[in-house]
């Protein structure tokens, strides 16, 4: 079965799961975690210990995850959506296509938590494979808009296209709405922005419009 997996979502499947293993061997990677813009003492149990932005954090913190749940909905998502769309456009699209949300999701979340990281809410650092894996999601919406997919909480069947709308209204809502949740809901819509505008561009559709 994971031979049938298409190259590209078999190598991210297989990287965040050793990068987790790696957390759970050797404890947080705080130097691969996104932080807020600034430098920032934080103490780690045994030690004060400097972190802030480091540019690599932009892509680095895509292979982390909080907890075996986190990792796991994550990459049940790329594989249930990732390798539909890995297959239909290529893999050299498709890495692209990722890694360009991926990285645009870490700056948007950048920009947002550097905002928070002076009110009451203090600097804390983003990880999770969530930009990428919405803006999956997206591409599977706009590549297959009438096809059925069934939610798993609740099991109700809906087309990719109503998925997708709903997603983003849900998690625009949740990222005004929420304080100190614990999940980069701005992460999970940069994502789905950078895939937006990138299919567009391939398309050659607004805001790309292209001269005849």
């Amino acid at each position: 079965m994971f031979d049938n997996i298409p190259p590209v979502c078999r190598m991210l499947l297989i990287a965040n799961g050793i990068v987790f293993l790696l957390q759970m061997l050797v404890g947080p990677l705080l130097p691969f975690m996104l932080w807020p813009l600034g430098d920032y003492a934080l103490h780690d149990g045994r030690s004060v210990v400097q972190v802030g932005f480091l540019p690599w954090q932009v892509f680095t913190y895509g292979f982390m995850h909080g907890n075996f749940a986190h990792l796991f909905f994550n990459m049940f998502g790329l594989l249930m959506f990732g390798t539909e769309i890995e297959r239909y456009w290529g893999s050299r699209r498709f890495g692209i296509y990722y890694f360009t949300c991926l990285v645009g999701a870490g700056l948007v979340q950048l920009v947002v938590a550097t905002a928070a990281a002076g009110s009451a809410l203090g600097p804390y650092p983003t990880i999770g494979a969530s930009g990428g894996v919405f803006g999956v999601l997206l591409a599977f919406g706009m590549m297959f808009p009438h096809r059925q997919v069934m939610l798993l909480i609740p099991p109700i069947p809906m087309k990719a296209r109503t998925l997708v709308i709903g997603y983003g209204a849900l998690e625009l809502f949740l990222g005004v709405a929420s304080t100190g949740s614990g999940v980069a809901h701005f992460a999970h819509l940069g994502g789905m922005l950078f895939g937006f505008l990138l299919i567009q561009y391939w398309r050659g559709r607004w805001p790309f419009e292209r001269r005849r």
